[in-house]
């Protein structure tokens, strides 16, 4: 049998699909981030570029705007609570950075062992991230009662005639509100500690082993290698949190007992939205995001030295 060609008339040229030009593309482009530009402009760039406006500006929001120059900036440079509250931010920063990278890499390696229970352990430990920050804080000022707390009458208990006052020490303050801290952030650092650990390969730890490296070794050369991105990550989001700290400290301890857990975002809250001086408040929050800003450009060079 021969077969039967199809007539020239029935013969369907082959369209080829047209290429979108550069316009084209850059405005699909446009389409896919627009919505999130638009969030990012209107809740995130107009305010803080509002703020910075407001900081050479002498307003209460009643009257019209003065223009005053650096006043507020010199008024800052000269004022005791400004330097007391960058003292204590810093002071938390440098307690609360380390002590959650290390308990959320720590409590990481651990729970992605195959345990029993392993999950809930997981859950358990995330839990107090998405719990409310309020009652988190409340919880643990009972916690830390001194008179009635579990943890004073325990420490009586084994000895100790005079623990510590905690939120109502201006010693113990501050290392107070750390440890409530530390307690619920790790649990979101902890997922993403796991996420980085199941990445890296088993190949890597069972030839680690045939070649007779102990648990630190692997450690030390498999995982904490391959954890540098993680870290990096983590380190940068603990640094921004520790910076802008407030709501924790606002509801344990207002600041108090006298300025011992004053921070710069409390004296950015008491000036502009207590005070009204507006101005001022804009002053302050512009060093502050310089000095997150600054330390965040020098977390990214330092990475890129040691990736290099």
């Amino acid at each position: 049998m021969t077969a039967t060609l199809p007539a020239p008339e029935q013969v369907r040229p082959q369209v080829r699909p047209r290429r979108a030009s550069g316009r084209s593309r850059t405005w699909i482009g446009w389409t896919f981030i627009l919505p999130n530009f638009l969030g990012f402009a209107a809740l995130t760039l107009v305010p803080v570029i509002a703020s910075l406006a407001l900081s050479f500006l002498d307003w209460d929001s009643y009257s019209t705007p003065r223009w005053v120059g650096l006043d507020n900036f010199e008024r800052m440079i000269h004022n005791d609570n400004f330097w007391t509250a960058l003292r204590n931010t810093a002071y938390y920063a440098v307690g609360h950075v380390p002590l959650t990278l290390a308990a959320a890499l720590g409590f990481a390696v651990l729970l992605n062992q195959k345990l029993k229970g392993v999950q809930f352990f997981r859950t358990a430990l995330f839990f107090p991230y998405i719990t409310s920050l309020v009652a988190v804080a409340v919880v643990w000022n009972m916690l830390l009662s001194p008179e009635m707390g579990p943890v004073n009458q325990f420490l009586r208990a084994i000895g100790i005639d005079n623990p510590p006052g905690w939120t109502t020490s201006t010693t113990w303050a501050m290392p107070a509100v750390i440890v409530a801290s530390v307690w619920r952030d790790l649990g979101y650092y902890m997922i993403l500690y796991l996420a980085g650990l199941q990445t890296i390969p088993a190949e890597l730890y069972e030839a680690a082993r045939v070649d007779g490296a102990t648990g630190w070794q692997r450690f030390r050369f498999i995982t904490l290698p391959s954890l540098r991105p993680t870290t990096f990550f983590v380190l940068i989001m603990l640094t921004i949190s520790s910076f802008k700290v407030f709501d924790l400290i606002q509801v344990m301890t207002e600041g108090g007992p006298g300025r011992a857990t004053l921070v710069l975002s409390q004296v950015i809250y008491r000036e502009g939205i207590v005070q009204g001086r507006f101005g001022y408040s804009s002053a302050v929050s512009m060093v502050l995001f310089v000095i997150v800003l600054t330390i965040t450009v020098v977390q990214f060079r330092l990475q890129k030295r040691s990736e290099s």
